[in-house]
């Protein structure tokens, strides 16, 4: 959470904000699609170091990007082998909850101030989090899981870059 602050204090000009969300965006789509072939059920020891180091890289893009980050959390908790993908999906919403609280504090200790409309994204946000976690943990197998989360990191990256 201190890097997320952190990264939430760093204003980056727009064309480079874009960039370099869309960049991290396809190289966690990537990490998502190199990985499909590993075993999903099998997860692996989560080292202290590892985790609290590549902890503050990923607070610290979500602080400069604005996301969340989850969607750096879950393709790193996946392909380390740390988590499953139904097990991501549960862990996920605390550390986007986390990080964009903090990241957001940030931001607006810089000057920059959300949309009007933030109160109504707000809730969209939170209706799709609350439905998408039932779906994923109902209905969705773990590949799917992993198919979806891929081809909405890929999407959403590539249409960052080449805005």
């Amino acid at each position: 959470m201190p890097a997320s602050l952190a990264g939430g204090l760093i204003v980056l000009e727009e064309q480079m904000y874009k960039t370099l969300t869309g960049l991290v965006l396809l190289l966690a789509s990537a990490v998502m699609i190199m990985q499909r072939g590993r075993a999903v059920d099998r997860v692996g020891e989560t080292p202290l170091r590892a985790s609290v180091s590549i902890g503050a890289v990923l607070g610290l893009v979500s602080g400069l990007t604005g996301m969340g980050g989850g969607v750096f959390l879950a393709p790193t908790l996946i392909a380390l082998n740390w988590a499953s993908p139904r097990q991501t999906i549960a862990l996920s919403p605390p550390f986007i909850l986390a990080n964009s609280t903090v990241g957001f504090v940030g931001a607006l200790s810089t000057g920059q101030f959300p949309s009007p409309h933030l109160a109504l994204y707000a809730i969209a946000v939170l209706a799709g989090a609350v439905a998408g976690t039932v779906i994923g943990l109902k209905w969705l197998s773990q590949t799917t899981i992993r198919f979806i989360l891929a081809a909405v990191l890929l999407v959403a990256g590539i249409q960052l870059v080449r805005a």
